[in-house]
């Protein structure tokens, strides 16, 4: 069987190279990766929990001992970022990074985003409605993230159009084959973006204000505080996941309501009480993180294959949430699904900060969206961007 995520037919629509994987070849190494693809539900649920594999892999061993060239001082910017992240930290390390963040970003202080979440939602539909078109995308899904993010923050307004050309550079590393010219941009945003910050972190230790910034600041847990380049790592961490994802779930989501009339009328139709299940099936249906890597900490065997220390594994998210073994009749849109357990915003440890928010905020958006525009409909076929770790489209214009 041929796997290639780098061809435009896979990233345009990766689905039915998912069936012969979970079928063929469920457990692979890729020769030309190196990396072991995980397409089963159960398997990437089980290794998303198993701690003998992490998100870092220096604590365990050296960069020489992994066969990787010294760390290229061009790219420090970006790389301190990493460091400092508790994306990219195992216990102890992530532990302490985490305890310390959640006793800042608290369900109370999530939950009193929610008025201000419906104001700007409908501040953004109120400048479409006179035109009789929007681009989904640039117009409302992109705006309203990085809005609530910087509100959360407490990054001044005539700041926040910096944030999202930042953001989309940064986490343009993440893809499997990035070119360098998308690493130099990555390297000058993580250094502007990191600047920034640490004029702003500083400015609110002298200057608190009622934001997280202010509170990760001074949070305290049994003597210990973020450090300047922790605060400002889970600042752009804070931002990086929680404005890409909810921009391609919102535009993958609707674009596959379009897709199925049956289920856009349906929810239509009972969209208060359709609301929340109908987002948990977006999550699910159309994943915006496709894959998620993890190195091997230590010798293991699973599911009869024998991963070695040093070796990365990619788990299949996308795969794992259309796995049938899981879902009933997975390869259908399906509103009203009970029983959704999909891994969209990870499992174990790592498992997605921000998930309460996203949610929040894709529920409003959608529901405030079909209330407002019930007649909209899609005049052509969007296009999806030339990525797929990441998978978003160009644009979204509906007409109503």
């Amino acid at each position: 069987m041929v796997f290639d995520p780098n061809s435009p037919d896979f990233k345009r629509d990766p689905y039915p190279t998912y069936v012969d994987l979970r079928r063929d070849a469920p457990i692979f190494r890729d020769a030309q990766t190196g990396f072991w693809f995980v397409s089963r539900h159960a398997d990437v649920s089980a290794l998303l929990r198993d701690r003998r594999l992490g998100r870092s892999i220096e604590h365990v061993l050296s960069r020489e001992a992994l066969g990787l060239p010294p760390k290229n001082p061009r790219y420090a910017s970006f790389t301190k970022l990493s460091e400092n992240s508790m994306f990219d930290k195992e216990p102890p390390d992530h532990t302490r990074l985490r305890g310390l963040v959640h006793k800042a970003f608290t369900p109370r202080r999530i939950e009193s985003l929610r008025d201000q979440i419906q104001t700007i939602t409908n501040a953004l539909l109120d400048a479409a409605v006179p035109r009789g078109e929007i681009d989904v995308l640039e117009d409302f899904a992109v705006p309203l993230p990085v809005t609530v993010i910087a509100e959360l923050l407490g990054v001044p307004e005539v700041d926040r159009h910096r944030l999202r050309p930042w953001s989309h550079d940064i986490v343009a590393m993440y893809e499997l084959n990035h070119t360098p010219e998308q690493a130099d941009r990555a390297i000058q945003a993580a250094e502007e973006f990191s600047d920034y910050l640490r004029h702003l972190v500083r400015e609110r230790k002298h200057n608190p204000q009622d934001d997280l910034i202010s509170a990760l600041a001074t949070v305290e847990e049994a003597g210990e505080m973020l450090t300047e380049d922790e605060l400002i790592s889970t600042c752009v961490l804070l931002l990086n996941a929680g404005h890409e994802a909810t921009v391609n779930v919102f535009g993958n989501g609707l674009l596959a309501l379009f897709q199925n009339p049956d289920q856009l009328r349906l929810l239509l139709e009972h969209r208060t009480e359709l609301i929340k299940p109908a987002v948990e099936e977006l999550l699910r249906y159309d994943t915006p993180l496709q894959l998620f890597r993890r190195w091997v900490l230590e010798d293991l065997e699973f599911g009869g294959f024998h991963f070695k220390q040093g070796e990365e594994i990619a788990l299949l998210f996308g795969s794992a949430n259309r796995d049938p073994e899981a879902f009933s009749d997975p390869e259908r849109l399906d509103i009203t699904r009970a029983e959704n357990p999909h891994v969209t915003f990870s499992l174990g440890i790592h498992f997605c900060l921000g998930a309460p928010l996203a949610r929040m905020e894709l529920q409003i958006a959608l529901g405030t969206l079909l209330q407002r525009l019930p007649t909209m409909r899609l005049d052509y076929q969007p296009e999806f961007r030339d990525s797929y770790v990441i998978r978003g489209l160009k644009d979204l214009v509906i007409r109503f």
